[in-house]
């Protein structure tokens, strides 16, 4: 199956929190991302609200359920008890735990696994409680051991952080010794039953690489990247594109 695209709303939003101003809409643009062929919606609520809003995620889900309801919603976050209880109302198919301290301003690492073995299997467990689909970032490093403290916490995926392969773009040569590291990785998580989705700093011209490499990729998340384009192309075409970087015709 071609890789699936999320579409990060949080760069909306934070435009959109610029004025006291319903646009650009978060649910509007959400529309049109997934009439154009995303899989997905994805959002980061952070604790202070700089981008994505609490009142947003009721509008997502309805969004989704009404309009879309093959689509996903993914929620991100760093799992504090209100994390959690906001993904417990919102009942996203999937929620992704990031090791984000709240004044960070993007995920900029994975999870050490040996240090948070025991927080996780117990997030996990409650998460999973309610049906939703667990993933967990983690650095494209090819650490098989860290890949499998992931499997055995109770995660259904890693999201590999490509943070450093999207940090290439201006030194391609750079790129294949880390593409080859994030290959790794998938390879040692699939080898285990794990699913694989990436995110962070992805494009047009560095998905198909990546997608290469890692056939069975399941998902990509994608925000800042796929927005900046948006205002040139139009969010509807700039999906397309994102979508046929993926792999699916469309």
């Amino acid at each position: 199956m071609p890789t699936t695209l999320s579409v990060n709303l949080n760069a909306v939003a934070m435009l959109r929190n610029r004025r006291d101003l319903p646009w650009p809409s978060v649910e509007g643009l959400g529309r049109i991302a997934l009439a154009a062929g995303a899989s997905g919606l994805t959002v980061h609520p952070r604790p202070d609200q700089r981008h994505i809003r609490f009142s947003d995620l009721p509008v997502i889900r309805n969004l989704i359920d009404d309009e879309f309801p093959h689509a996903e919603f993914n929620i991100e976050g760093y799992p504090t008890d209100e994390f959690l209880d906001i993904c417990a109302h919102a009942a996203p198919e999937q929620v992704t735990l990031v090791p984000d301290d709240p004044i960070q301003a993007t995920s900029d690492h994975g999870w050490d696994f040996r240090k948070n073995r025991d927080f996780l299997t117990a997030v996990i467990a409650r998460l999973k409680a309610t049906g939703t689909r667990v993933s967990l970032f983690a650095d494209g490093d090819g650490d098989a051991e860290a890949v499998a403290i992931a499997k055995a916490v109770g995660a259904d995926r890693i999201e590999l952080y490509t943070g450093p392969y999207g940090g290439c773009y201006d030194a391609p040569e750079k790129a294949a010794p880390i593409l080859e590291a994030l290959g790794k990785t998938a390879d040692a998580a699939l080898a285990l039953g794990l699913g694989i989705n990436a995110g962070h700093d992805l494009t047009v011209a560095n998905l198909p690489p990546l997608v290469k490499r890692i056939p069975k990729l399941a998902e990509v998340s994608i925000g800042h990247g796929l927005t900046a384009d948006a205002l040139e192309y139009g969010m509807a075409e700039t999906v397309r594109r994102f979508c046929r970087a993926c792999g699916q015709k469309v």
